[in-house]
């Protein structure tokens, strides 16, 4: 048997590469077969590797579609598959301008309408007249029509006859206008390199007029008031997309447009997380938020999507008790106060490492005569509604004596010493200090994430000693996961409680 992976495979006979995808199970029936298996065409290393990129996107985009069950087919989105088939026709015509012409112009223009006397459409009743000109307006009805069949049934989409029947026109109206703009150009009236229909195909624009996709992020922004660091690096990847697209018009932005993109991605080694949630995701939540005000009719993101299993030695684990006594006494011979405080801080508290480099002296406090760390956003920016909480401090951090080292701090930011990042926050600089630290000590398992296993850790700590989840949630700032979760308050005795049940780890 074959391993198929994410990567080309090498045909030991041909030399040709394949691409080779195993069919989930719940979807065999749907796509008839166990295996998807094409070859890629080529004998070249990296040509194999973009063309793979591109069809593991195109096929992703299909199950996608074909888990979601039948859809009833838009007429925007209809306009936009249309597109592509009348793009790819534009194409060929580049190659060879003076090529007879199959779409008659004069034809396609009375397509979908009734003949004089007839009962049904011209794809039924025209080839049964003499009329040459009936008979060739039904042939290019069937044509749409079959065209239509077979880009519902690629994409996964519901093929039933309804959305045949409004893809068939989208593509014949798609059609008409690229024959149009052919001729304009044999005839000198058009230059083609600014025709509708282009070697990259943007499909006609839904509105009247162009949006700027910085007024979108900025109407986005305004409105939802991320903080610095999301709004900066949303924006960034609004402008990849820009740059892939080559226009800022939002307007102008297609689902192929974004499938496109996304295979551009895969095909540079991005991991499909980073793909999904760091490049889909800004863009889709972005765009929805101009659907939602009335600047653009579609969402060009929506449906768009990436289904790729992560690897079992990419995904992130807690350290291990070994692990984080190694850390943990490296850190009490350190004399800088971030390196001494902060990996004790979150191996018994699984708080962020972001969020313990920017607490204050004064967000250490006694409350109902507990020594408490209160996580709030006037310290410093928090990640979501749920990181804004009250963690009671372990046993183990004050017999380290971290509450005599608060006593001696100044009033304000604990860690001064650390320089706030570009958008204002110590947390930002302080993981990257602490991450080269960690690597420092030999722990460079890919694996681990220097300042995120921690929070790992302390969720297996809490299954391995019983710990409540509610309140384990509530300490780490994980979110509810039921109405009766959010009734009621988290007591600092009732934290305190089961957080020592997490035992001391014997650091010598």
């Amino acid at each position: 048997m074959i391993l198929m992976t994410a990567n080309p495979w090498k045909h030991p006979a041909s030399g040709l590469y394949w691409f080779r995808r195993r069919v989930p199970e719940e979807l065999r029936v749907l796509v008839g077969k166990r295996e998807e298996r094409f070859s890629l065409g080529t004998r070249e290393p990296a040509e194999a590797k973009r063309r793979h990129a591109l069809k593991a996107a195109e096929v992703e985009q299909r199950w996608a579609n074909l888990r979601l069950g039948p859809q009833k087919l838009g007429w925007e989105e209809a306009v936009q598959l249309g597109g592509t088939v009348a793009a790819q026709w534009s194409q060929q015509l580049a190659a060879d301008p003076h090529q007879s012409l199959f779409w008659d112009t004069t034809v396609g223009s009375l397509l979908w309408k009734s003949a004089p006397g007839a009962k049904g459409s011209f794809y039924t009743d025209a080839l049964e007249t003499l009329d040459p000109a009936i008979r060739r307006q039904g042939e290019l009805e069937g044509w749409c029509k079959q065209a239509a069949d077979s880009l519902l049934k690629d994409r996964g989409s519901d093929p039933s006859p309804e959305n045949v029947v409004t893809l068939a026109k989208a593509i014949s109206i798609s059609m008409q206008r690229a024959a149009n703009e052919h001729h304009e150009y044999l005839e000198g009236r058009s230059n083609r390199s600014t025709t509708f229909f282009s070697a990259t195909p943007n499909v006609a624009r839904l509105t009247s007029k162009s949006v700027d996709l910085e007024k979108v992020v900025s109407g986005w922004a305004t409105e939802k008031n991320p903080n610095k660091k999301t709004l900066y690096t949303w924006r960034r990847v609004v402008g990849e997309l820009a740059k892939f697209v080559g226009h800022t018009d939002a307007t102008s932005i297609t689902p192929d447009n974004l499938v496109a993109w996304k295979a551009d991605l895969l095909a540079k080694n991005l991991k499909a997380k980073t793909i999904r949630d760091g490049k889909l995701a800004p863009v889709r939540a972005i765009f929805q938020w101009g659907v939602d005000n009335r600047l653009l009719r579609e969402n060009p993101a929506h449906r768009i999507t990436i289904d790729l299993k992560a690897r079992s030695s990419e995904k992130i684990r807690g350290f291990t008790d070994e692990e984080a006594i190694k850390i943990l006494a490296a850190a009490r011979k350190e004399k800088d106060p971030v390196r001494r405080w902060v990996p004790w801080l979150c191996a018994y508290s699984g708080a962020r490492v972001s969020e313990v480099c920017q607490l204050r002296k004064e967000d250490i406090k006694k409350i109902d005569g507990i020594w408490c760390v209160a996580f709030a956003a006037e310290a410093g920016s928090l990640k979501n509604v749920n990181s804004e909480r009250v963690v009671p401090l372990h046993p183990a951090i004050e017999g380290e004596g971290f509450l005599k080292y608060v006593s001696s701090s100044a009033v304000g930011p604990l860690f001064s010493a650390l320089s706030p990042d570009r958008f204002g926050s110590r947390g930002g600089n302080g993981t990257k200090v602490l991450s080269r630290w960690v690597r420092s000590l030999g722990l460079d398992d890919l694996r681990l994430s220097p300042n995120h296993s921690w929070r790992h850790r302390i969720k297996t700590q809490g299954r391995r000693h019983g710990l409540a989840s509610d309140l384990l949630d509530a300490m780490t700032g994980h979110g509810r996961k039921t109405v009766a979760d959010t009734y009621g308050e988290f007591p600092p005795e009732a934290m305190l409680r089961e957080l020592c049940k997490i035992p001391t780890l014997n650091v010598m």
